[in-house]
């Protein structure tokens, strides 16, 4: 028996995906239709939001960042960071 789409990760990430990208539009053609600056503040910053979860869902369903790899994260080597690169 095929496995189900239901089951599969990705089909659902894909899907949320595209809605946050609605939502995306949705905000960002508000900001041009209201006015109070705070509103406009508001929902360029609530897009600005859901376009970085848009990358993480697209990171995820490429295992392009650490956390999505295969591999543990604590077997994983930590990262050294000296004081001038946490600027």
């Amino acid at each position: 028996m095929k496995p189900s789409s239901e089951n599969n990760p990705i089909h659902h990430t894909q899907k949320i995906k595209a809605q946050m990208r609605q939502l995306i539009d949705h905000l960002r053609e508000d900001v041009g239709k209201v006015t109070e600056p705070k509103a406009q503040a508001l929902f360029e910053t609530s897009a600005e939001v859901l376009t970085g979860l848009v990358k993480a869902f697209g990171d995820y369903e490429k295992k392009s960042e650490q956390a999505w790899g295969t591999k543990p994260m604590a077997s994983r080597p930590k990262e050294r960071t000296t004081h001038a690169s946490r600027r």
